[in-house]
């Protein structure tokens, strides 16, 4: 109480004998002090003094670390908020970027499927005005030679002609339903909400195949997203096999088998007609050379549409007795069934 409000007074040390006074500086200003007061027969001397002086010091000291304690508590609860508010940001931005990509892939995805629509349109109107109308006048022509070799049927000779053009008008007919079942497709776009390849197959197997040709389809293991390549592939494999089996094979049974496995996806199709393994498998290695012909057009297309996906196709004795190719091809790294 004595010394309150007289700091101004007392900015230097006070050394007296019965009587001192330290102040406490702390950044150039008097904060406080340390005063003392002793009996009649106690007297103060340097000793004293000096004490006094280190007690103001460590004062000065232990004011200036919580001063600074204080604020590095201020500056770390600023620097959690900021780090807060960063790592907020930080977590938008990258779910935004998610969004962002997933945005730009859809957005590509239907880029493409535009452009692949027209094409399919393109070519679609080309199969009709030129391909089909082409076949539809053979088909004509050999029904106008048909008929006249059936008036003029005069020898066995004439006979075996008259068949002849028998079996062309049959290949005519079924080349004529390929080619709407083909325009048809592609004149009907696959979107978003475009058919699985389960799907796709039993249409392929219901829809598309001649009455006399009974198609079974038949699903194992859990499916999984496929490239959309590796589904067009299958699809264009089943839809070969099953015209050759229709077309070449003579049979009146066929199943198709897709299997998913944990490493890989096969498809194979097997049917009950007369076709020889082995003579196949030759074709297969003729189709395989570097010049092929239209007649194994086909076959070389199937093995190159498994090839370009990593895959494998095998012929072998089905056991319905005819032909069964399979076709295998692997998942990419990381897909697992």
């Amino acid at each position: 109480d004595i010394l309150r409000g007289q700091l101004a007074q007392f900015r230097l040390p006070v050394i007296e004998n019965h009587h001192a006074h330290v102040p406490i500086e702390l950044d150039g200003d008097v904060v406080g002090a340390f005063a003392a007061w002793t009996a009649g027969h106690r007297v103060l001397d340097g000793t004293d003094g000096i004490v006094m002086r280190i007690l103001s010091s460590q004062t000065a000291v232990a004011l200036q670390n919580s001063a600074l304690f204080q604020q590095s508590q201020v500056l770390l609860a600023d620097s959690e908020r900021a780090c807060a508010v960063a790592s907020r940001h930080a977590s938008d931005l990258a779910a935004r970027n998610v969004e962002l990509l997933a945005t730009q892939r859809e957005l590509d995805a239907a880029q493409r499927h535009q452009l692949l629509d027209c094409e399919r349109h393109r070519i679609a109107r080309e199969l009709h005005d030129s391909v089909a109308q082409c076949v539809l006048s053979a088909g004509m022509q050999i029904e106008v030679c048909r008929s006249e070799a059936e008036e003029q049927l005069v020898d066995k000779g004439g006979r075996a002609l008259f068949e002849r053009l028998d079996v062309a008008k049959e290949l005519t007919r079924s080349a004529v339903e390929q080619l709407r079942s083909a325009i048809y497709t592609l004149n009907h776009r696959s979107d978003a909400q475009r058919s699985s390849l389960p799907e796709m197959l039993a249409q392929l197997a219901n829809v598309h195949m001649p009455d006399d040709l009974r198609v079974t389809l038949h699903v194992t293991g859990a499916a999984v997203e496929l490239r959309s390549g590796v589904e067009h592939a299958l699809l264009r494999i089943a839809g070969e096999a099953l015209f050759n089996t229709a077309m070449h094979g003579s049979a009146s049974r066929a199943i198709v088998r897709l299997a998913y496995k944990p490493t890989s996806v096969s498809l194979s199709i097997a049917d009950d007609g007369i076709g020889d393994p082995e003579k196949l498998r030759m074709l297969l290695r003729l189709a395989d050379g570097p010049d092929v012909d239209g007649h194994h057009r086909g076959l070389a297309n199937m093995v190159a549409r498994a090839r370009e996906h990593g895959g494998t196709l095998a012929v072998r004795r089905s056991r319905m007795g005819g032909i069964q190719l399979l076709a295998t091809v692997p998942h990419p790294p990381g897909v697992v069934s």
